[in-house]
């Protein structure tokens, strides 16, 4: 009897991989993800416009506001920020000045300036901190007070510029971060339009009197106190006809001249420095995005060497020769990813001292200016602190000598009280 045979169809086997391929393939594979990472995000912005005062504000609702040099922020910038001091000290100038222009378009507010400090009297005050600077992002933390000490705001802009910020062949005339000044501006509008009615005559007012006390404290130290939270309020009012007043009012329409005068040198300032910074700004563009891309390929390099190296010799003390071979191509591999990550990291320090070199270009555009007054010539050496100090100490003389030229005159009118 026949007994049907199944037929058995033989395959070839299957090739093994070797042993250290098995080892090394999934080192090897990490290594090409680190060592190949590098991509470039494009970042833009939405642009905010600045809101422009429509309607005709009474001349005396109208605030005069003084934005104080920022400063500079540099205690306050991190170890991996690529910070030139020379450039930030000219930046807090800078920015000071970009605002007050911005201010000044949107037609909301009296006189805008560049004031020295608080020393000077305005009735609104601007003061800022440099947070971030490189080019690509801009951050400033701004406060804002009033002449009472009432504080109308404290917040943080930030904004990161879109690489077509600096295409020339797409510029619309414009600074790469103007948006972020326009919404300063908004705000500080907005801050305005929700004062009480009459708050703004009452804020004047407080500016006059912190004025003239500080010429004659014994004449108007009462007029003005501070309550319990800590803002000044107003106690009683100058007689219409105070002749202490009228000589004060004198005193400082002299103290506006000398302000605007710094306000011209503030602004030949900018003028000189905005083609210089504005090069600075898209080089630092550049470098900062070519040394965080750097940054990342070397670090990625590095991690992935020793982790190359270290499986190399793990295997390298296998018994199986083949995997002995792969560990030793493996710790080569590794090495040379660690020379690469190490060439990187020079690469990027080469582009840091190449932001050095434009922040001290940067510095030849800051030096001292001459300004002319209608009858004396003053040169700024030092900062406009100490000049406006001295400033101060003229007017104080100017008063008292026709204080006492007028000391026969009488006592000063009576003071009324306020309602």
């Amino acid at each position: 009897m026949l007994i049907d045979t199944p037929m058995i169809t033989a395959y070839p086997p299957r090739t093994a991989k070797p042993r250290f391929l098995r080892c090394i393939a999934p080192i090897l594979a990490a290594l090409l993800m680190l060592a190949g990472c590098g991509t470039t995000t494009v970042k833009s912005t939405t642009f905010t416009h600045l809101e422009q005062e429509t309607a005709v504000i009474p001349e005396s609702q109208l605030l005069d506001l003084g934005v104080i040099p920022f400063d500079p922020g540099l205690d306050e910038a991190d170890e991996d920020e690529m910070v030139r001091p020379e450039v930030r000290n000219a930046e807090s100038r800078y920015f000071a000045s970009q605002l007050v222009a911005t201010l000044q378009n949107s037609g909301a507010w009296g006189p805008v300036r560049v004031i020295p400090g608080v020393d000077t009297v305005v009735d609104v005050y601007v003061e800022g901190t440099i947070l971030h600077s490189d080019g690509e992002k801009l951050e400033l933390a701004i406060v804002a007070t009033d002449a009472s000490g009432k504080q109308w705001l404290n917040k943080t802009y930030e904004e990161v510029a879109s690489v077509y910020a600096y295409d020339k062949r797409r510029t619309q005339n414009r600074d790469p971060f103007q948006g972020l000044f326009n919404r300063i501006a908004n705000d500080l509008r907005q801050q305005r339009d929700m004062l009480p009615a009459g708050r703004a005559e009452e804020l004047r007012t407080v500016s006059q009197l912190r004025f003239a006390r500080s010429f004659a404290p014994d004449a108007y130290d009462r007029h003005i106190r501070e309550n319990r939270k800590g803002e000044l309020e107003i106690v009683r009012l100058p007689a219409s006809n105070d002749p202490i007043m009228q000589r004060i009012e004198r005193i400082r329409e002299r103290d506006y001249l000398f302000v605007d005068t710094l306000q011209e040198h503030y602004d030949t300032f900018k003028r000189q420095m905005d083609p210089p910074y504005q090069s600075w700004r898209a080089e630092s563009y550049e470098e900062v995005i070519a040394a965080r891309q750097l940054k990342k390929q070397s670090t990625a390099r590095m991690v992935g060497g020793i982790a190359a190296v270290a499986g190399g010799i793990l295997a390298a003390t296998s018994s199986n020769s083949a995997t002995q071979v792969g560990g030793i191509m493996a710790a080569g591999a590794g090495g040379m990813l660690i020379k690469s990550s190490l060439e990187k990291r020079q690469e990027a320090q080469m582009h840091i001292e190449a932001l050095a070199e434009l922040g001290e270009s940067l510095e030849v555009a800051i030096e001292p200016r001459v300004i002319e007054l209608e009858d004396r010539t003053i040169t700024l050496t030092g900062n406009a602190e100490a000049q406006y100090a001295q400033w101060k100490a003229l007017l104080q003389q100017i008063y008292d000598a026709e204080r006492g030229i007028d000391a026969g005159q009488g006592p000063a009118a009576p003071i009324e009280q306020v309602q």
